[in-house]
């Protein structure tokens, strides 16, 4: 069963929905999504992932924002909720990269985050 949400668990901002519209298109799939996830890991004990998704899975959350849908397991939808999906490029790096206000520790790399309750099984990352 896919939950469809009016209260979007996860928001995109416009540069990163246009990237992720341009991203799907170049790869053929326009009907595709951008999967948004938290898995265990990275130096503080989660880690960001993000997938194209060719479909739905049972339980996403599905966010329609920019023309792009963003999809979420229920699992990683409660460290999620609130944050921003963002397209950054400067020049150390580009690419997308996610604002959490979940988050209170993050490692340098930005890759990976702590939440208030913890959680987790910290790696090295960097």
């Amino acid at each position: 069963m896919v939950q469809e949400v009016e209260s979007a668990v996860v928001t995109i901002t416009e540069k990163a929905a246009e990237k992720a519209v341009a991203l799907l298109k170049d790869r053929g799939i326009e009907d595709g999504a951008l999967r948004v996830f938290v898995v265990g890991g990275g130096c503080s004990g989660y880690q960001y992932g993000m997938a194209i998704a060719q479909g739905r899975e049972d339980g996403d959350i599905v966010i329609e924002q920019g023309g792009v849908t963003l999809l979420v397991d229920p699992e990683s939808a409660p460290l999620m909720r609130g944050a921003e999906v963002d397209y950054v490029e400067d020049l150390m790096k580009s690419g997308f990269t996610i604002f959490n206000p979940n988050a209170t520790k993050s490692c340098a790399c930005g890759s990976s985050f702590q939440t208030a309750e913890g959680g987790g099984q910290a790696k090295s990352c960097c």
